[in-house]
């Protein structure tokens, strides 16, 4: 965020998230791209240092602080560090909101502290295979028996597939139903007879961030794990998107610096035809326009914070910083790369994986068309 926006307190969080990354993280980064996923001890590091689910209360193990400020800088400090496959954006922005508004209290105690350690990391299990933006088609069914529910089914493309402890189960309860209603959400525990996981799946960009597919099969979840009321996931859920969505703004803008960044200093460096890249005019303009660029998304994106932080954050302008912000962001790192030439194809220099990291951010949290079909129906059509 634009610094006359932080207060003191939040530049000493920024100040101690990059030595975090620069320590913790940049060292080890390509050995758990290699690894398909990072490290245990990284979740425990950070919980220690107050990184993860900052808005839980103190008694809980959080720093009891609504404040989404801090969530977009740990965020963003990763993304500009092209350590994206961290997935503390999905633990801190996306889990940890239903645990402060959903949890019992009994859950509370149960869970949370470890959710704050970072002991227990968490991921949410929506997408199925055949239901991906269109929640309304869940598949999977959770039967009530008694004091539990039998779950079965499977999921795909889930975030923290591999590493995580509590999954939040998106299932269908009421069997009559074949819409949004009837949608409930159920809290899983790693260990659970029938739960089981695929392969670590394989994709083009992101390579650290564990992804996964999940099956439940006859899996016995207590009564007293259901999340929420029952039959009202799909509006859980709801509630929370303006979040979910602003985050991976968050990331886009995180991402954008970074490698804008890179690309000046690369196109200062670099040399042809006796003089810097850079101060061919073709250069210099492509970097003015990823600049101006970067400048009114930065703005936009902090505006939205400040709305998200006072109540009042819409979900179509929710839906209008997720799709501009990866939309800029692809464009950007496609062109930053552009500047790099040759080098740019090459592993070895950042923007390659910048680049291929940032594709997906059009397609998960909801797809672009899916936001501009949002944004279209606020219109009134």
């Amino acid at each position: 965020m634009q610094k006359h926006l932080l207060e003191e307190e939040h530049i000493m969080f920024r100040d101690m998230v990059q030595e975090f990354i620069k320590k913790e993280v940049t060292p080890y980064y390509e050995q758990w791209e290699k690894d398909g996923k990072v490290s245990k001890e990284l979740w425990l590091k950070a919980g220690a240092q107050g990184m993860l689910c900052m808005d839980f209360p103190e008694e809980y193990g959080g720093l009891g602080i609504k404040d989404f400020r801090y969530n977009a800088i740990v965020t963003e400090e990763f993304s500009k560090a092209c350590a994206s496959g961290v997935g503390f954006f999905l633990h801190n922005d996306i889990t940890a909101p239903y645990c402060m508004e959903y949890f019992t209290e009994d859950q509370k105690k149960r869970f949370m502290p470890k959710i704050a350690s970072g002991e227990m990391i968490t991921a949410i299990a929506m997408t199925e295979p055949g239901a991906g933006s269109d929640l309304a088609g869940i598949k999977a069914t959770a039967v009530k028996q008694g004091d539990h529910y039998l779950l079965n089914g499977a999921k795909t493309f889930i975030t923290n597939g591999i590493m995580s402890d509590l999954v939040i189960v998106a299932a269908r309860t009421d069997s009559s139903s074949t819409n949004h209603k009837g949608i409930s959400l159920l809290l899983v525990e790693e260990g659970m007879p029938g739960f089981t996981r695929g392969k670590n799946l394989d994709k083009i960009g992101m390579k650290a961030q564990d992804t996964a597919e999940m099956f439940f099969e006859d899996v016995k979840v207590p009564v007293e794990n259901l999340l929420g009321e029952e039959g009202r996931g799909f509006y859980h859920l709801m509630n929370n998107l303006p979040q979910e969505r602003l985050s991976l703004a968050a990331s886009a803008i995180g991402a954008i610096e970074g490698a804008l960044s890179q690309t000046i200093q690369y196109c200062k460096d670099r040399k042809a035809f006796g003089k810097s890249i850079g101060s061919f005019q073709n250069s210099k303009f492509k970097l003015a326009e990823m600049h101006t660029e970067a400048t009114i998304l930065r703005n936009f994106i902090d505006s939205c914070i400040i709305e998200l932080n006072a109540g009042t954050l819409t979900n179509e302008k929710a839906a209008m910083v997720k799709y501009w912000a990866s939309d800029i962001q692809c464009k950007i790192m496609d062109q930053c790369l552009q500047l790099h030439g040759g080098y740019g194809y090459m592993t070895e220099y950042p923007i390659a994986r910048y680049y291929v990291d940032s594709r997906v951010q059009k397609i998960y949290g909801g797809t672009n068309e899916i936001m501009k079909e949002i944004i279209g129906r606020s219109l009134g059509f």
